[in-house]
């Protein structure tokens, strides 16, 4: 066995390795840019070195200097984790060349792999189910045009390189192909080094099932059930579980053993993933294998009671697999979020800055696998990911619930997140029946989410947690002893009138009446008070609940699941004066074009001048690893252009202004 592993990643990835090679009592090298001189995974391994800037081009990628790295501290085998090198073949050859042990799969079957044309057509030569598509690659619009008349849109344009959803466009007519090549091309060149692109049939109402593989040097591959991966966002996986509440025993077992063939047929060593789009009859259709480590591989192993991590070292090491096919059962079920540090409101904007609170939910059969610690920062230079949040129990109900739960508890600060818009799935009454397809998230939510503003009981759960936090509130600060008060209640966002609510504190717990509601709130609030967020642990009604409470003065902002209520809390004699009180004003216009993010302005599509529609794109931003393209909101005239492409702009830089145009102009 190994004595000492270098990781070659950051963030969550490098902390979970690095959790199993502890526990296999293996020393670890972790490697860290500029950006990550402080990190969790720097401060958990045994050793670590510097190598490079920001930028991943800078550190990350520079496998000759990881690999450098590794000889000079004695390491004897490195694990690449997922994305960055993981399935670079030219990393692999010089690990190898190194006399280094590489914690994956051999050369070949990452080439082969990584290569979406030539890995179809292996598939296809091992009985694998292949969408319809072209044979190679494809750079000609009207060569592309031709081909997806003969397959039938809508149809897709896929980068052969890489993964992660980018390089990747939807067509539904004849008049989007030359911008989606050109988009597809571009973003895979620049994520990947390699533009080809190639057309398939875009199956309808798909969902996204993969099969976990294990194979050994030794000749023997098994396949680990399936993970549902369908509830995705611009081709990223946002929710996963395993198993599938859609696949039938005879379906798992089809897809499973095509899996393992196709394995076969690469004598693939090491953990993979075998990707398959699956329809409404359960016909599917082989997408791409992913020869690493998968992000959503936790539910598998919460699954089936395997660290999937320790297979993949003791493989690399030489062993036999010690499980059969008939060894591999199913207990229960996972459910796993990603949570990201993204706007959601502002159309799922990557969100950057120090992280002022960070503080992971515990429990029972809850796991949360992060690479970040309060005080860090979420950077710009790499994935917006924070953490996994994964549920266990042994039914999906149950562990959809434990995850909603969880999410209530996780408490992050300085960031926007998108937990909330994770409760709104988990809450979806389509989601809870496991009616679901990879447009669940588009046909739901669209471009962007902002929570939910309650009604009927559960605005009254929150009304009365405002009103009994604030009760104990003004009991500490005047010291009186008064076990009763009464207050005024007022939530613009719901449009009602001011309300009265009474509090009294009663042994374990406190009572508020509302209107003809009376409700009983029992828990803990986490102390010390702070602007970040105060958490309350408790029931209402009886009923377990965590809400986030920001406070500000008199005004309480509460977040419960994928509800936000402002709560404005006033005394009783107040009442009367609150009709003079007016809301609060409305933003401004939108007559200027604005950075939504931190970014490089790679496309400037206006001159000053030019009279443009509202919802015309005007600009592209490239932020990790992602482009993202603006449009205007209003219709109007260039009147000045305030950067150039090539520029690094910040949130809410002016890109560009408007003179307002009449629409009937």
């Amino acid at each position: 066995m190994f004595k000492k592993i270098l990781i070659a990643n950051r963030g969550d990835i490098a902390c979970r390795i690095m959790a199993t090679a502890q526990k296999m009592k293996i020393k670890t090298v972790a490697v860290y840019s500029n950006a990550d001189a402080v990190a969790p995974h720097v401060r958990m391994a045994d050793e670590a070195v510097h190598i490079g800037a920001a930028p991943s081009a800078e550190s990350y990628l520079l496998g000759d200097v990881i690999i450098q790295a590794a000889l000079d501290c004695g390491a004897e085998a490195i694990h690449p984790g997922y994305g960055f090198l993981s399935e670079n073949a030219g990393f692999v050859e010089a690990v190898k060349k190194a006399g280094l042990q590489f914690i994956g799969p051999d050369v070949r079957a990452i080439r082969v792999m990584g290569d979406k044309i030539e890995s179809k057509a292996l598939a296809a030569s091992a009985g694998v189910s292949c969408v319809p598509g072209t044979d190679g690659a494809i750079s000609d619009v009207d060569e592309a045009i031709k081909a997806a008349a003969d397959i039938g849109y809508p149809v897709m344009v896929k980068a052969s390189a890489g993964g992660g959803g980018k390089g990747m466009r939807v067509v539904h007519s004849e008049a989007e192909i030359a911008e989606a090549m050109r988009s597809a091309m571009t973003e895979a060149a620049n994520a990947f080094g390699d533009d080809r692109v190639f057309i398939e049939k875009f199956v309808v109402s798909p969902r996204h099932i993969e099969i976990q593989v294990l194979g050994d040097s030794h000749g023997n591959i098994i396949y680990l059930g399936e993970r549902e991966c369908s509830v995705q966002r611009r081709h990223q996986k946002v929710i996963e579980e395993a198993p599938s509440s859609f696949i039938s025993e005879d379906t798992r077992r089809a897809m499973g053993e095509q899996a393992v063939e196709l394995a076969r047929a690469v004598d693939y060593v090491s953990a993979g993933t075998v990707e398959f789009i699956v329809g409404a009859d359960q016909d599917f259709y082989f997408l791409e294998m992913n020869t690493r480590l998968q992000v959503e591989h936790p539910v598998t192993e919460q699954v089936y009671g395997l660290d999937l991590v320790e297979q993949m070292i003791n493989i690399a090491a030489g062993k036999a697999l010690t499980l059969k096919q008939a060894d591999i059962k199913a207990n229960g079920w996972s459910i796993e979020a990603r949570l990201y540090a993204e706007d959601s409101a502002r159309g799922f904007l990557p969100s950057t800055g120090q992280l002022r609170r960070y503080s992971e939910p515990r429990g029972k059969n809850i796991r949360a696998d992060s690479g970040v610690s309060e005080g860090g920062m979420i950077s710009m230079f790499y994935d917006p990911m924070i953490a996994k949040l994964i549920a266990s129990a042994p039914t999906r109900a149950e562990a959809i619930d434990s995850l909603r739960l969880a999410l209530d508890h996780y408490q992050i600060a300085g960031v926007a997140t998108n937990r909330q818009f994770l409760s709104a799935i988990l809450d979806d009454a389509d989601f809870r029946a496991g009616d679901i397809t990879t447009g669940f998230i588009a046909e739901k939510y669209g471009d962007a989410f902002a929570p939910f503003v309650p009604t009927g009981k559960r605005a009254y759960y929150l009304m009365a947690l405002a009103t009994a936090f604030h009760g104990r509130a003004q009991a500490r600060l005047q010291d009186s002893g008064v076990a009763e008060t009464e207050f005024v209640l007022l939530c613009r966002e719901t449009g009602d009138k001011p309300i009265l609510a009474v509090w009294r504190h009663e042994a374990g717990g406190e009572r508020i009446s509302i209107g003809d509601e009376t409700i009983y709130v029992t828990g803990t609030l986490d102390q010390p008070l702070h602007r970040t967020g105060i958490l309350f642990d408790g029931t209402v009604n009886e009923n377990p609940m965590a809400i986030q409470i920001t406070p500000e003065n008199h005004h309480y902002r509460l977040h419960s699941g994928a509800d936000s209520l402002l709560v404005e809390i006033y005394p009783a004699r107040a009442a009367s004066l609150l009709q003079y009180m007016p809301p609060p004003q409305q933003g401004a216009g939108q007559d200027k074009v604005c950075a939504p993010m931190p970014g490089l302005l790679t496309r400037l599509m206006v001159a000053e001048g030019d009279v443009i529609e509202a919802g015309q794109n005007v600009a592209v931003i490239e932020a990790m690893k992602m482009e993202n393209t603006l449009s205007a909101q209003i219709r109007g005239t260039v009147q000045e252009t305030s950067a150039k492409i090539g520029d690094n702009l910040n949130v809410d830089d002016i890109i560009l202004s408007l003179k307002p145009e009449d629409e009937e102009a």
